[in-house]
């Protein structure tokens, strides 16, 4: 890599940590092609990357932001998940890692300050994702507006009984 291509690098992964929700750090040592693609394939269904990084550029575009601890996560084999909302990314590596031992969670980064151990993105793994959340949320707010209805329409269809059984009684 010359020095421009380390430059733009650079850049691109502070885009990277900016607009991430979380991005999750592993260790990939012994992990074959297919099974790194199996992971991207999984991770893009849920609109998240999986991304080989050079610790040193990545240590640069943070600037000394997450101090030595955020430090420490960047060594060996690293590569990071990332996606926009902060759970899918954590939620699909933390799954993987399961069934795959050769994928090691190290930890990863919130926002981009905080520093996050392997038990805290385990943790945020198994929160709901924004769209779960979105749709409880939504579920909410739909269900007393169905109720109210269903409460309005009640007694009209009771006096369409009621009419229904004089006109029958009437005409026997």
């Amino acid at each position: 890599m010359d020095r421009a291509q380390k430059q733009e690098s650079i850049e691109a992964l502070k885009s990277v940590f900016a607009d991430a929700g979380a991005v999750v750090v592993t260790h990939y040592m012994g992990m074959t092609v297919a099974e790194m693609t199996e992971l991207r394939s999984r991770l893009r269904k849920e609109e998240a990357t999986f991304q080989v990084v050079k610790n040193t550029l990545v240590q640069k575009a943070l600037g000394g932001s997450i101090g030595e601890a955020g430090d420490a996560l960047f060594t060996g084999p690293v590569a990071i998940a990332y996606g926009k909302d902060p759970v899918s990314a954590a939620k699909i590596v933390a799954q993987y890692a399961k069934e795959n031992d050769k994928l090691k969670l190290v930890g990863g980064i919130l926002g981009q300050t905080t520093v996050l151990d392997e038990a805290a993105v385990r943790a945020l793994a198994t929160l709901p994702s924004l769209d779960q959340i979105r749709g409880k949320l939504i579920g909410l707010i739909q269900a007393p507006a169905t109720k109210i209805a269903g409460v309005l329409q009640a007694p009209a269809g009771q006096l369409a009984r009621v009419f229904n059984a004089y006109a029958t009684k009437d005409a026997a």
